[in-house]
């Protein structure tokens, strides 16, 4: 629950930070905890340099605090993942063999309108040489939610082979990124105190409670300069 809890808070918080920036936001795909949170969202988000932004958060968010849900009161730590993907433009070419691709459709849960959950309009594309599955149900129609899934399915194929390039371009220069991989990117603790860290270019703030409110920008600021630097051959 408290992982599900998480999720649920840091899509409370970037979902503030677009509406701060005055971006489209727009659900795609949510999937609601047993008991409390979420297990998964996919939004999709329209504005001007928003995925230049919102790819500072991309990776593995970590939080400490004293679970709600613990009659205790003991502290636990709860992980989630958010991942950015770009939107292709129309003129980017990723080929989906239809060999290579496995779709189920089965009855929408979400929100639709009348009719919605009384018929198999939902979409779940698996890719299988990669193992990549994209779900869609939030659409009106099993054809707009194909469509929707393919090209977020033809976003995360590309920016599958762009991390594959850099890693073979950062391996040539004999660069470590591994950092980047698997480890927190940032941490937002809130018990024994209060902050908020990016441990990749280590900006942190004590006022956690804002953060969670959607006041992302020094982060992203930072991470952008910490980007620049390290694209252009420096050090964290």
């Amino acid at each position: 629950m408290d992982a599900q809890d998480w999720a649920q808070l840091l899509e409370r918080m970037l979902l503030r930070f677009c509406e701060s920036k005055r971006w489209a936001a727009r659900v795609v795909e949510r999937t609601v905890g047993n008991e409390a949170g979420i297990k998964s969202v996919m939004v999709h988000v329209a504005g001007r340099w928003a995925y230049g932004f919102l790819k500072s958060e991309a990776g593995v968010h970590r939080l400490v605090r004293i679970s709600p849900f613990d009659a205790e009161k003991m502290r636990h730590t709860s992980f989630a993942l958010v991942e950015v993907i770009p939107e292709l433009p129309e003129t980017e070419e990723v080929e989906i063999k239809d060999e290579d691709i496995k779709i189920d459709v089965f009855k929408s849960s979400g929100p639709g309108g009348q009719g919605v959950n009384t018929t198999d309009s939902a979409i779940r594309i698996t890719h299988l040489p990669t193992n990549i599955v994209v779900t869609c149900q939030n659409e009106r129609s099993q054809q707009q939610n194909r469509e929707t899934a393919l090209k977020i399915l033809k976003s995360k194929l590309f920016k599958l082979e762009e991390e594959k390039r850099q890693a073979q371009e950062a391996k040539l220069r004999g660069e470590n990124l591994s950092a980047e991989w698997g480890n927190q990117i940032r941490s937002y603790v809130m018990q024994p105190y209060k902050m908020v860290k990016d441990h990749r270019t280590n900006c942190e703030t004590q006022d956690v409670e804002a953060v969670l409110d959607g006041e992302l920008s020094e982060f992203m600021e930072s991470y952008l300069k910490w980007r620049k630097k390290f694209a252009g051959g420096g050090t964290k």
